[in-house]
């Protein structure tokens, strides 16, 4: 059996998309962190807001991305509140993706 990395649950979880807005997950800066123990996952994240209507929906995809990582034994997402999600919270990749988008929208 393969050891299960973050970086390789990150890279996975880039497949899952905001249900908002045209980023992935990681690019929006909701993972907040990943620990991996004997290939068994606890993912740290948030919402950009607390009352977000897709808060389970994007619950469950952060799981099925996760267990797609080859090894996985089990999944367990954490959603918390701190620190607040804010913009300056995206990658920067996810910045410019952003204003790539509100440049072709004037």
């Amino acid at each position: 059996m393969s050891s299960v990395t973050a970086q390789a649950i990150k890279e996975s979880l880039k497949q899952c998309m905001d249900p908002e807005v045209p980023l992935n997950i990681v690019e929006m800066g909701l993972i907040y962190g990943i620990d991996v123990e004997d290939n068994n996952v606890n993912i740290k994240m948030t919402m950009t807001t607390q009352g977000c209507p897709l808060h389970e929906t994007l619950v469950q995809d952060v799981t099925r991305y996760a267990k797609k990582v080859p090894g996985v034994n089990n999944v367990k997402v954490d959603i918390v509140w701190e620190p607040k999600w804010t913009m300056e919270s995206m990658t920067e990749e996810g910045k410019a993706k952003i204003k790539n988008m509100t440049n072709t929208m004037t």
